[in-house]
């Protein structure tokens, strides 16, 4: 398997913001144009629309779980599955940083940094790759 883990970091040094960082680098696995993927996360920035909450990374993470495991439609629901795997991909990514929460962890308010973006995005990166590939043989395009 080939990470997109560079591509990431990439979007996020070009000035997309974590979810925006994290969403681009694949949605195209999932047919979904770039610009498209850059605007539905858009407010997902900065915890959640700049107000320090959820990490951005671990938001575009979720979006790319929906985008992978929802059945699309309400006959057939997806939901329960859904909900109980986003709760394993986001204490994945508590266990390995201390925090869900943007600014602990960047270490506002005069606590002490516990990751960066960058690692944030990494971190999710990661998440998403094992999750996705792990078991096939599935390559990601760099």
């Amino acid at each position: 398997m080939e990470s997109r883990i560079s591509k990431a970091l990439q979007n996020h040094k070009s000035g997309l913001n974590c979810a925006q960082a994290v969403v681009c680098t694949y949605a195209d696995i999932f047919g979904v144009d770039e610009k498209t993927a850059f605007m539905f996360a858009e407010a997902f920035g900065a915890g959640m629309g700049s107000m320090q909450n959820t990490c951005g990374a671990i938001s575009g993470l979720l979006m790319l779980l929906g985008l992978q495991n929802s059945s699309g439609c309400v006959e057939k629901i997806t939901k329960a599955s859904t909900y109980k795997i986003a709760k394993e991909l986001i204490e994945k990514f508590k266990l390995k940083n201390g925090s869900t929460i943007c600014s602990e962890l960047k270490g506002l308010g005069g606590k002490s940094m516990l990751r960066a973006c960058d690692g944030c995005i990494e971190d999710a990166c990661k998440i998403f790759e094992e999750f996705v590939f792990a078991a096939s043989d599935s390559k990601i395009e760099a």
